[in-house]
């Protein structure tokens, strides 16, 4: 069976600084005629966009408000199958924790032509910008990315033993379980372990929490996301390219 004429790209568009879009990125954005996007993709990407292209907000919200996947996923099949060159426009990249697989998936099963697009990962761009290292001969040469919570809502386990095994252990969407991941490694590597949370990284309004792992959880009480959570030597390590210019 042949193709639908139409096809989507589901572009990684970088975790927050919109320079920090590829250029394929750019590129598809000003060739699109339909671009969704949610709060997690920075809003300067759209300024790629054609004057008559039509924004689809297709936000997702912490507590089930505002679009459902199976709503983004029929919305990106009903423009394909019109004819158009739609892009799905994700924060940093969309295989990781992204959820490009599940809407890439439900495409090809449709016979819709799908393409992913990489992008910056937060995992990794927002440490960088926020002056920490993953890996450094300095006293980091493993890290890992985990996720603070899953898909189906209870906390994701296993941190401490991951955390056990790395020297630096990155997790992604900490917020709404920090007390229990706090727990857990406090437990596993121990209450004096240092740990970095940034929040709204590579953007203007970049915060960083530095503190012990054990600390952490009260002094990001009220935040809201999204922010990543650094644990051990990385963090550790911040102290050698920390300055406030940091931030974009």
């Amino acid at each position: 069976m042949a193709l639908m004429s139409g096809v989507v790209y589901i572009v990684g568009a970088g975790p927050g600084d919109p320079e920090l879009l590829t250029i394929k990125a750019a590129r598809l954005l000003s060739e699109a005629d339909v671009i969704l996007y949610d709060r997690l993709a920075p809003p300067g990407a759209l300024s790629y966009a054609r004057r008559d292209a039509r924004l689809v907000d297709v936000g997702k919200a912490p507590g089930g408000k505002g679009w459902t996947q199976d709503e983004i996923n029929s919305e990106m099949a009903r423009w394909a199958v019109a004819g158009m060159k739609v892009v799905r426009l994700k924060g940093g990249d969309p295989l990781v924790f992204g959820r490009g697989e599940e809407e890439c998936s439900y495409l090809l099963a449709r016979n819709i032509r799908c393409d992913i697009v990489p992008g910056v990962s937060s995992a990794t761009g927002v440490p960088s910008c926020a002056g920490i290292p993953l890996a450094s001969r300095w006293g980091s040469s493993t890290f890992a990315v985990a996720t603070g919570r899953t898909a189906q809502g209870p906390p994701a386990t296993g941190l401490g033993e991951i955390a056990g095994r790395v020297d630096t252990l990155v997790i992604m969407m900490p917020l709404s379980n920090l007390r229990n991941i706090a727990d857990e490694l406090t437990t596993a590597v121990g209450p004096d372990t240092p740990a970095a949370l940034v929040r709204n990284g590579c953007t203007g309004s970049q915060s960083v929490i530095e503190a012990t792992i054990y600390e952490i959880p009260s002094k990001a009480a009220g935040l809201s996301p999204p922010a990543i959570l650094v644990v051990g030597a990385g963090a550790a390590l911040r102290r050698r390219l920390a300055h406030p210019a940091r931030a974009p």
